[in-house]
């Protein structure tokens, strides 16, 4: 059984890609932390779509309880391995530097960057010992361009496009691969606040993206097809100069 993992996949491109690699033959874990419903209902449209998964609750920010939870999951499923991991959790609490609260900043740090080290630091192993596994971190185009209002969540993805190219030199030997997708603006409940009519003129192809086609890029990086990229940062973002 090929099994892959997506954090934060109750929702939004967690969802799409959740439903996109059951499509390419996976059995997909849908990790939530706090809408079980939201989850299931990603579930159902997996198994609609003729694919098979299951849900799996734990705070990707909470090292402890990333160890049981995952550990757990293991003890119970010695056979299988968990080849692909899809890091797409992630928070925005939006706030202009002067004025942010040092928990806001923990929060979105906590929950978009060292949720990376917790989740694959438990997964990463068990790649390495099979030779074979993938590893694609959702990150954004505020972590390459950054954006004003958003020092907290460009400085959480810049972390994580650096720990992207680092850890893809650690691995590479063992046929594990390390990379990184970079959506632009893309309709979903994190992007409802954002003034679309407005953004969009800065966007060459003049609209946002859809939650299907950064999946369909992260199902693409996650097949053997895409055995010859690791370390690489991928743009999705209709255009917008980075």
């Amino acid at each position: 059984m090929k099994i892959a993992l997506v954090t934060g996949g109750s929702r939004g491109i967690g969802r799409a890609v959740c439903v996109g690699l059951s499509k390419s033959g996976y059995h997909v874990i849908i990790n939530y932390n706090k809408n079980l419903t939201e989850a299931e209902n990603t579930l159902n449209l997996i198994k609609e779509n003729g694919g098979t998964g299951e849900i799996l609750k734990f705070d990707v920010s909470n090292h402890l309880e990333v160890e049981k939870v995952l550990d757990q999951w293991k003890a119970k499923n010695r056979d299988n391995i968990i080849e692909v991991l899809v890091n797409n959790a992630g928070i925005r609490h939006d706030s202009l530097m002067m004025w942010m609260e040092d928990e806001t900043w923990s929060d979105v740090i906590n929950t978009n960057l060292n949720s990376f080290f917790y989740v694959t630091k438990q997964l990463i192993k068990e790649m390495m010992v099979n030779k074979f596994g993938r590893v694609i971190n959702i990150v954004s185009l505020s972590g390459i361009k950054g954006m004003p209002g958003q020092v907290n969540y460009s400085a959480a993805k810049a972390g994580v496009i650096g720990a992207t190219k680092a850890l893809a030199q650690e691995v590479g030997k063992k046929n594990v691969t390390i990379n990184a997708v970079a959506p632009g603006f893309i309709k979903t409940d994190m992007t409802t606040d954002l003034n679309e009519k407005e953004l969009k003129a800065l966007i060459p192809l003049n609209r946002f993206g859809e939650a299907h086609e950064v999946a369909d890029l992260v199902a693409f990086l996650a097949s053997k097809e895409a055995s010859y990229i690791t370390g690489e940062v991928i743009s999705i973002n209709g255009g917008i100069y980075t």
